[in-house]
């Protein structure tokens, strides 16, 4: 059971940061990014890559707020 969570929660996160992707394109209404960031915290248990991202996200939306 712990497996197929795991690829459950996998494939969930690959598929947010797919829509969330498309979503952010200019001209194209919704919320793109924080779909994406959704799909990066679902993948960041699991892949290095996902956890540097939101690392990265989360530095640049301290800046952003103490400016």
């Amino acid at each position: 059971m712990a497996v197929v969570r795991k690829h459950l929660r996998i494939c969930a996160g690959f598929l947010a940061l797919l829509v969330g992707a498309i979503l952010a394109l200019p001209l194209v209404p919704g919320p793109g990014i924080p779909l994406m960031l959704v799909g990066l915290v679902l993948l960041s248990d699991h892949f290095t890559w996902a956890k540097r991202c939101l690392d990265w996200a989360k530095r640049k939306w301290r800046r952003l707020r103490a400016k």
